[in-house]
Protein backbone atom coordinates (compact mmCIF):
# COMPACT_ATOMS: atom_id res chain seq x y z
CA UNK A 1 0.00 0.00 0.00
CA UNK A 2 1.22 3.13 -0.97
CA UNK A 3 2.66 5.53 1.83
CA UNK A 4 0.91 8.93 1.84
CA UNK A 5 3.38 10.85 3.50
CA UNK A 6 6.57 9.30 1.35
CA UNK A 7 8.07 12.61 -0.03
CA UNK A 8 9.43 11.55 -3.68
CA UNK A 9 12.59 13.03 -4.38
CA UNK A 10 14.05 13.95 -8.31
CA UNK A 11 17.03 15.40 -10.28
CA UNK A 12 14.32 17.22 -11.82
CA UNK A 13 12.82 19.38 -10.05
CA UNK A 14 10.65 21.67 -12.00
CA UNK A 15 8.75 18.50 -13.70
CA UNK A 16 8.34 16.28 -10.61
CA UNK A 17 7.44 18.92 -7.95
CA UNK A 18 3.35 18.79 -8.02
CA UNK A 19 1.44 21.66 -5.70
CA UNK A 20 -0.10 19.66 -2.56
CA UNK A 21 -3.46 21.18 -1.88
CA UNK A 22 -4.73 21.04 1.72
CA UNK A 23 -7.65 20.06 3.71
CA UNK A 24 -8.32 23.94 4.93
CA UNK A 25 -8.89 26.32 2.26
CA UNK A 26 -7.84 30.09 2.94
CA UNK A 27 -11.67 30.91 2.71
CA UNK A 28 -11.49 28.67 6.30
CA UNK A 29 -8.59 30.44 7.38
CA UNK A 30 -10.60 33.93 6.65
CA UNK A 31 -13.53 32.72 8.23
CA UNK A 32 -11.59 31.27 11.45
CA UNK A 33 -10.13 34.77 11.82
CA UNK A 34 -12.95 37.07 10.64
CA UNK A 35 -10.85 38.99 8.85
CA UNK A 36 -10.23 39.37 4.81
CA UNK A 37 -6.03 38.96 4.58
CA UNK A 38 -4.41 41.65 2.33
CA UNK A 39 -0.75 42.94 2.00
CA UNK A 40 -0.22 46.56 2.77
CA UNK A 41 2.28 47.18 0.48
CA UNK A 42 4.24 50.65 1.97
CA UNK A 43 6.58 51.84 -0.68
CA UNK A 44 8.86 55.01 -0.35
CA UNK A 45 12.30 55.75 0.48
CA UNK A 46 14.53 55.28 3.16
CA UNK A 47 13.72 57.14 6.02
CA UNK A 48 10.20 58.47 4.77
CA UNK A 49 8.10 56.00 7.80
CA UNK A 50 7.81 52.39 6.26
CA UNK A 51 8.81 50.56 8.94
CA UNK A 52 7.59 52.92 12.17
CA UNK A 53 3.93 52.69 10.47
CA UNK A 54 4.14 48.96 9.93
CA UNK A 55 4.96 48.40 13.26
CA UNK A 56 2.27 50.95 14.49
CA UNK A 57 -0.26 49.52 12.52
CA UNK A 58 0.26 46.08 13.29
CA UNK A 59 -0.28 47.09 16.99
CA UNK A 60 -3.50 48.64 16.38
CA UNK A 61 -4.80 45.62 14.72
CA UNK A 62 -3.80 43.13 17.31
CA UNK A 63 -5.03 45.25 20.10
CA UNK A 64 -8.58 45.07 18.06
CA UNK A 65 -7.34 40.73 17.84
CA UNK A 66 -6.47 40.97 14.05
CA UNK A 67 -4.37 38.71 13.44
CA UNK A 68 -1.24 40.56 11.50
CA UNK A 69 2.54 40.71 11.09
CA UNK A 70 4.91 42.61 9.10
CA UNK A 71 7.49 41.66 7.12
CA UNK A 72 10.15 44.60 7.58
CA UNK A 73 12.42 44.74 4.90
CA UNK A 74 15.77 44.88 6.63
CA UNK A 75 14.41 42.31 9.05
CA UNK A 76 14.29 40.08 6.15
CA UNK A 77 17.52 40.73 4.36
CA UNK A 78 18.63 39.73 8.03
CA UNK A 79 17.74 36.05 7.83
CA UNK A 80 15.18 35.11 4.30
CA UNK A 81 17.11 37.39 1.87
CA UNK A 82 20.95 37.76 3.36
CA UNK A 83 22.31 36.49 0.50
CA UNK A 84 21.03 39.05 -1.86
CA UNK A 85 22.24 42.29 -2.53
CA UNK A 86 21.20 45.87 -4.09
CA UNK A 87 21.77 44.86 -7.79
CA UNK A 88 18.85 45.20 -9.91
CA UNK A 89 19.00 41.36 -10.49
CA UNK A 90 18.75 41.26 -6.62
CA UNK A 91 16.40 44.04 -5.63
CA UNK A 92 13.49 42.13 -7.75
CA UNK A 93 14.57 38.80 -6.23
CA UNK A 94 14.47 40.55 -2.63
CA UNK A 95 10.52 41.60 -3.48
CA UNK A 96 10.02 38.36 -5.17
CA UNK A 97 10.96 35.99 -1.99
CA UNK A 98 8.90 38.64 0.22
CA UNK A 99 5.45 38.81 -1.71
CA UNK A 100 5.93 34.84 -1.54
CA UNK A 101 5.87 34.88 2.00
CA UNK A 102 3.13 37.77 2.24
CA UNK A 103 1.43 35.52 0.02
CA UNK A 104 1.81 32.32 2.27
CA UNK A 105 0.76 34.47 5.20
CA UNK A 106 -2.47 35.58 3.43
CA UNK A 107 -3.19 32.22 2.66
CA UNK A 108 -3.21 31.18 6.58
CA UNK A 109 -5.86 34.21 7.16
CA UNK A 110 -3.65 36.78 8.44
CA UNK A 111 -2.92 40.53 7.33
CA UNK A 112 0.37 41.61 6.09
CA UNK A 113 2.33 45.02 6.29
CA UNK A 114 5.19 44.84 3.98
CA UNK A 115 7.86 47.77 4.86
CA UNK A 116 9.85 47.62 1.24
CA UNK A 117 11.80 50.41 -0.28
CA UNK A 118 10.81 48.37 -3.56
CA UNK A 119 12.14 51.35 -5.70
CA UNK A 120 10.67 49.72 -9.00
CA UNK A 121 7.02 49.37 -10.18
CA UNK A 122 8.32 46.30 -12.53
CA UNK A 123 9.15 44.42 -8.94
CA UNK A 124 5.78 45.85 -7.08
CA UNK A 125 3.73 44.55 -9.88
CA UNK A 126 5.46 41.34 -9.71
CA UNK A 127 5.12 41.13 -5.96
CA UNK A 128 1.01 42.52 -6.78
CA UNK A 129 0.85 39.18 -9.38
CA UNK A 130 2.40 37.16 -7.02
CA UNK A 131 0.16 38.13 -3.96
CA UNK A 132 -2.83 38.46 -6.23
CA UNK A 133 -4.54 41.92 -7.06
CA UNK A 134 -7.72 41.83 -4.83
CA UNK A 135 -5.02 41.28 -1.94
CA UNK A 136 -2.75 43.77 -2.60
CA UNK A 137 -2.69 47.51 -1.60
CA UNK A 138 0.05 49.45 -2.32
CA UNK A 139 0.71 52.68 0.18
CA UNK A 140 3.11 55.40 -0.87
CA UNK A 141 4.70 56.95 2.10
CA UNK A 142 5.74 59.61 0.12
CA UNK A 143 8.27 61.81 1.62
CA UNK A 144 10.73 63.78 0.31
CA UNK A 145 13.99 63.28 -0.55
CA UNK A 146 14.98 66.42 1.70
CA UNK A 147 12.79 65.29 4.55
CA UNK A 148 14.24 61.52 4.36
CA UNK A 149 17.98 62.69 4.48
CA UNK A 150 16.91 65.38 7.14
CA UNK A 151 16.37 62.53 9.10
CA UNK A 152 18.99 60.53 7.83
CA UNK A 153 18.05 58.44 11.41
CA UNK A 154 20.73 54.98 10.66
CA UNK A 155 23.75 57.66 8.54
CA UNK A 156 22.85 56.13 5.29
CA UNK A 157 22.33 58.77 3.30
CA UNK A 158 25.57 60.44 4.44
CA UNK A 159 27.55 57.51 3.78
CA UNK A 160 25.91 57.38 -0.27
CA UNK A 161 26.91 61.01 -0.60
CA UNK A 162 30.20 60.29 0.45
CA UNK A 163 30.19 56.71 -1.42
CA UNK A 164 30.57 54.22 0.75
CA UNK A 165 27.51 52.79 -0.34
CA UNK A 166 26.88 52.13 -3.96
CA UNK A 167 23.47 52.25 -5.89
CA UNK A 168 21.37 53.62 -2.99
CA UNK A 169 18.01 54.09 -3.26
CA UNK A 170 17.04 58.80 -4.58
CA UNK A 171 20.49 59.25 -4.22
CA UNK A 172 22.93 56.95 -6.86
CA UNK A 173 19.52 54.52 -7.82
CA UNK A 174 16.46 55.56 -8.62
CA UNK A 175 13.08 55.46 -7.04
CA UNK A 176 10.33 55.07 -8.95
CA UNK A 177 7.08 56.07 -6.93
CA UNK A 178 3.29 54.46 -7.97
CA UNK A 179 1.30 55.57 -10.38
CA UNK A 180 -1.76 54.87 -9.19
CA UNK A 181 -1.47 53.78 -5.26
CA UNK A 182 -4.37 52.66 -3.33
CA UNK A 183 -3.04 55.02 -0.78
CA UNK A 184 -0.47 58.26 -0.12
CA UNK A 185 0.87 59.79 3.03
CA UNK A 186 3.05 62.45 3.29
CA UNK A 187 5.15 61.66 6.69
CA UNK A 188 7.11 65.30 5.99
CA UNK A 189 3.40 66.58 6.42
CA UNK A 190 1.78 64.51 8.80
CA UNK A 191 1.94 63.62 12.29
CA UNK A 192 2.77 60.09 13.43
CA UNK A 193 -0.62 59.56 15.08
CA UNK A 194 -2.20 61.54 12.23
CA UNK A 195 -0.53 59.21 9.54
CA UNK A 196 -0.94 55.60 11.70
CA UNK A 197 -5.04 56.72 11.78
CA UNK A 198 -5.31 57.29 8.18
CA UNK A 199 -3.64 53.96 7.30
CA UNK A 200 -5.35 52.47 9.67
CA UNK A 201 -9.25 53.08 8.58
CA UNK A 202 -8.09 52.85 4.97
CA UNK A 203 -7.01 49.96 5.81
CA UNK A 204 -10.29 48.65 7.67
CA UNK A 205 -12.03 49.77 4.89
CA UNK A 206 -10.34 48.08 2.39
CA UNK A 207 -11.16 44.66 4.20
CA UNK A 208 -14.39 45.54 4.91
CA UNK A 209 -14.77 46.50 8.07
CA UNK A 210 -14.68 50.22 8.51
CA UNK A 211 -13.93 52.60 11.60
CA UNK A 212 -16.26 55.27 12.16
CA UNK A 213 -13.95 56.66 14.54
CA UNK A 214 -11.20 57.13 11.94
CA UNK A 215 -13.60 59.04 9.41
CA UNK A 216 -12.96 62.65 10.01
CA UNK A 217 -9.09 62.12 9.76
CA UNK A 218 -9.49 60.24 6.56
CA UNK A 219 -11.29 62.85 4.80
CA UNK A 220 -8.86 65.36 5.93
CA UNK A 221 -5.89 63.55 4.43
CA UNK A 222 -6.77 60.79 1.89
Amino acid sequence: MPDPYRVRYSTDMQENIFWHSGIITPEIRARQFGQRPVTVWLTGLSGAGKSTLAYELEYALLAERHASTVLDGDNVRHHLNRDLGFTDADRTENIRRTAEVAHLFNNAGMIVIAAMISPYRADRAMARDIIGAERFVEVHISASLAVCEARDCKGLYAKARSGQIAQFTGISSPYEAPDNPSLVLDTGQLSLEAAVSVLHAHLLRCIGLGDTRHTADAALYI
